[in-house]
């Protein structure tokens, strides 16, 4: 008998979930595994679609499926989890009712299958919507304290891609030749879904994807003429071209082999230059001296949730001090390098306190460095510095323009 028509890609996003929310993977790592045997593209990215969605608005979804049970179902009850999909699809992805139900329901057999198909039938004929921006985690938003509602209204939909071009001087005529928006010169925003390798001057090598907020760290260290710079957990490569397209004599030092490829690949492809160093930062010794120092640390990466919304389920106290650790390692590691002159800037794409202000705050604390403050006039309209002279990004920031990840940045003369 033939399976019915994209109850693979179902059957895929209920795997993905499971793997985020019961094993603590993120939706890359498992992707190998649950999606491994759908075949083609459409399907695959149907199934991180919904898994995705489901992600964004778990907490929504649990409170409908909550308000049409007489017994709140287990967390890992597999009715709630198919139920979450068939509201992801139903809510999110604007798939008819009949069409959820006919590709949701097989996953469930005998009782499961009969209250699942009751719930859903409830909450379509009530006509239920969705609030206007996802619900975060109890846990999440208590972290967040009062970013949290701003960065909720940044989360509704997935982004759109960020490229970086290496001529800034020609922003205006790829924007027109694109049909791109831009925030400052030297990026480029596209509409999401258009695959990357078919944008026009792909092949060209004139620009690679990466957020606005990740590229503010390396625009950040300004024009090089030529002098040095050591960019630390470098991989893939987005701030290494940054930083050689804006004049700087670039080590790129990472510890992934896999990793380095990437970069590789990238540098060949833009047809810009570093030396690559595949090293551990711990245990690496430079044998010359940088004039400024980019540490994008290793992090929770929670400012990422626009894009990867399995952070906000599975990333806890636990996971943030592990990180707090690597990060104050490699800090000291860094700053020990630095020689009289040279320029520190420290950055992590997470949002959590103390992967951001609280780091700043304790090497202003246990170092001999001089605070470097961001100014407003090195920053877009609509993104300012702090009182400290820190910059902090999240997703409910330059709302007209699309968003942007969250990023804390700080920056120190030796």
């Amino acid at each position: 008998m033939a399976e019915t028509p994209g109850l693979p890609a179902r059957r895929g996003a209920l795997k993905l979930l499971d793997a985020v929310l019961r094993r603590g993977e993120t939706l890359d790592q498992a992707e190998k595994a649950a999606l491994g045997g759908i075949k083609g593209p459409a399907d695959r990215a149907l199934a991180r679609a919904i898994a995705g969605e489901t992600l964004r608005w778990l907490t929504d979804f649990d409170a409908l499926i909550d308000s049409a049970t007489k017994k709140r179902l287990p967390e890992d009850a597999k009715p709630r989890g198919v139920l979450r999909l068939m509201l992801a699809q139903w809510l999110r992805l604007g798939t008819p009712p009949h069409a959820v139900i006919a590709t949701a329901l097989p996953l469930l057999s005998g009782g499961p299958r009969r209250l699942a198909h009751g719930v859903f039938s409830t909450l379509t004929k009530r006509e239920v919507t969705l609030p206007e921006a996802p619900t975060l985690p109890d846990a999440v938003r208590m972290r967040w304290g009062g970013m949290a509602e701003d960065i909720a209204a940044g989360l509704t939909d997935p982004p759109e891609v960020d490229l970086c071009l290496k001529d800034a001087s020609e922003t205006a005529s790829r924007a027109v030749a694109m049909g791109a928006g831009s925030i400052v010169p030297g990026h480029l925003r596209m509409p999401r879904g258009t695959p990357i390798e078919r944008m026009p001057s792909f092949e060209e090598g004139a620009w690679w994807v990466q957020d606005f907020a990740a590229q503010l760290p390396a625009r950040l260290l300004g024009d090089g003429g030529g002098k040095r710079v050591l960019d630390l957990c470098a991989a893939p490569g987005g701030k290494t071209m940054q930083l050689a397209s804006q004049g700087w004599q670039v080590t790129a030092l990472d510890i992934s082999e896999r990793r380095i490829k990437l970069m590789r690949d990238n540098l060949a492809r833009t047809g810009l230059e570093a030396e690559i160093v595949n090293a551990d930062a711990l245990a690496y010794r430079p044998a010359k001296a940088f004039d400024a120092l980019l540490l994008d640390a290793p992090c929770t990466a929670t400012g990422t949730c626009r894009r990867h919304p399995d952070v906000l389920h599975r990333i806890g106290p636990r996971q943030i001090e592990e990180m707090v650790e690597v990060q104050r390692a490699l800090i000291a590691r860094a700053i020990d390098w630095l020689p009289e002159g040279a320029t520190f800037n420290y950055a992590v794409c997470s949002l959590e306190r103390e992967e951001g202000e609280e780091q700043a705050a304790w090497i202003d604390e246990s170092f001999d460095l001089e605070p470097l403050p961001i100014t407003a006039d090195e920053l877009p309209d609509g993104i300012a510095p702090t009182e400290q002279g820190w910059l902090r990004t999240h997703p409910g920031r330059l709302p007209a323009a699309g968003g942007l990840d969250g990023f804390f940045i700080a920056r120190w003369k030796k």
